[in-house]
């Protein structure tokens, strides 16, 4: 059984672990006291909102049976005058994947942005992640047709 709830700081050790096979997933060198760094300072600052599905069976990661997890950042849109959450990170341990985890995990996030009054949610997502891709159409998420630009600083 899988429980969605957000994560506290009395969960660190446990969001650190998926969050660290987050980050190895799109192929970036381990740092456990960095992640962990980031992490309490995230939540102790509220500067992101943190969703964790937990499992209550034998397939775990380190600590708690963390399944997946997805992170949130508060936005704002001027012309909107309303809060906008970005969904950065959605990430589901391979033992838990094609159980719908990830889709519990938007739904969490969707009752994120309409509890706070947000104008809504935006991501992005890799061109060649057809699998994500899919799954955000699916809860409908649409793709914008807008131009983008990016500064890497």
């Amino acid at each position: 059984m899988i429980t969605i709830r957000e994560a506290s700081i009395e969960d660190l050790n446990a969001v650190v672990a998926i969050f660290e096979q987050y980050r190895s997933f799109y192929q970036q060198e381990s740092n456990l006291i960095g992640a962990t760094d980031f992490i309490r300072s995230h939540i102790e600052k509220g500067e992101s909102t943190i969703f964790i599905a937990e499992s209550s069976d034998e397939n775990t990661t380190e600590g708690k049976n963390i399944a997946g997890f997805v992170q949130l950042y508060p936005l704002f849109s001027s012309t909107g005058m309303k809060k906008l959450w970005l969904l950065n990170d959605l990430f589901v341990d391979a033992n838990y994947r094609k159980q719908g985890i990830a889709e519990q995990l938007i739904t969490a996030a969707r009752e994120l942005a309409v509890r706070t009054s947000a104008r809504g949610l935006m991501l992005e997502t890799s061109a060649s992640n057809l699998p994500a891709q899919a799954l955000y159409e699916k809860v409908g998420f649409t793709k914008s047709q807008s131009v983008y630009y990016e500064l890497d600083i």
